[in-house]
């Protein structure tokens, strides 16, 4: 039993599957992945991730406006509300900040970052975060706007072990992508060793970021076993117990997907 904690089913490559997302969730399915996370990026990908989620029963949705799709018109408290009252939804997000890509937005990240916290902790679902060099700015806004009892994850982590401690002592887990397994990642992989089985995730973050020996082609959820692999391989556990301990954290984190 597996679980890919983050993947865009939206916008996974179904050409080898014919376009048939049954196929594709079959073939994650054959490899041992029992639930998966499709993740809501924008109000307009919000009704897709959901209908996927109610067609599949392995599979949940996520809400929220990623920083880098912010429009002029950030999304609304009460619009983010509505959204996550369907019972599918698991989470909020995701959301965060990335000042490495739009750092000439910064206010308008933080805002709406701040907007998505807060309708965490007021519907009990925990918060997806995606941060890219903003660590200060990320963890004082968590600090100051959310719920240490939901909680939340920082996703695709690529930041430092302080980052990720912080995070930690803040109700937060880390989930690790394909990149971990990247050549150029040591010290990436040195925080894997680090964070504390208990409070770790591993994910796709598919189509994006095919983990070795797939770099290079179009990512999707079955290729997270390679990311399981070697968190396996790095912290020295077997196989099954990271199976068994990143599934148990998912189903903690998100207990709607018990």
């Amino acid at each position: 039993m597996l679980v890919d904690s983050h993947c865009h089913l939206d916008r996974i490559d179904l050409k080898p599957y014919g376009g048939n997302l049954d196929l594709a969730v079959q073939a994650a399915t054959e490899r041992g992945v029992s639930k998966m996370l499709c993740i809501g990026i924008d109000l307009g990908n919000a009704p897709t991730v959901v209908a996927i989620a109610e067609r599949f029963p392995q599979i949940y949705a996520s809400v929220g406006v990623h920083p880098l799709d912010i429009s002029d018109e950030i999304c609304s408290i009460q619009t983010l509300t509505e959204l996550a009252n369907h019972p599918k939804v698991v989470a909020i997000g995701e959301t965060g900040l990335d000042y490495y890509y739009s750092s000439e937005r910064k206010v308008d990240q933080q805002w709406s970052f701040a907007q998505h916290l807060q309708v965490s902790a007021s519907c009990g679902k925990p918060t997806i975060v995606h941060t890219r060099d903003a660590r200060e700015d990320t963890l004082a806004i968590i600090a100051e706007h959310g719920s240490p009892d939901v909680g939340g994850v920082l996703h695709c982590f690529t930041e430092s072990w302080e980052m990720a401690e912080a995070a930690i002592e803040m109700g937060y887990y880390i989930s690790f992508s394909g990149i971990i397994t990247f050549k150029n990642a040591e010290e990436l992989r040195e925080v894997v060793r680090r964070v504390p089985i208990e409070r770790l995730l591993v994910e796709t973050d598919s189509p994006y970021l095919a983990p070795v020996p797939y770099r290079g082609k179009k990512n999707e959820p079955k290729y997270v076993v390679e990311v399981a692999e070697c968190v396996a391989d790095l912290k020295g556990l077997s196989y099954q117990d990271v199976l068994q301990h990143t599934t148990q954290n998912f189903e903690r984190l998100f207990p709607l997907t018990k």
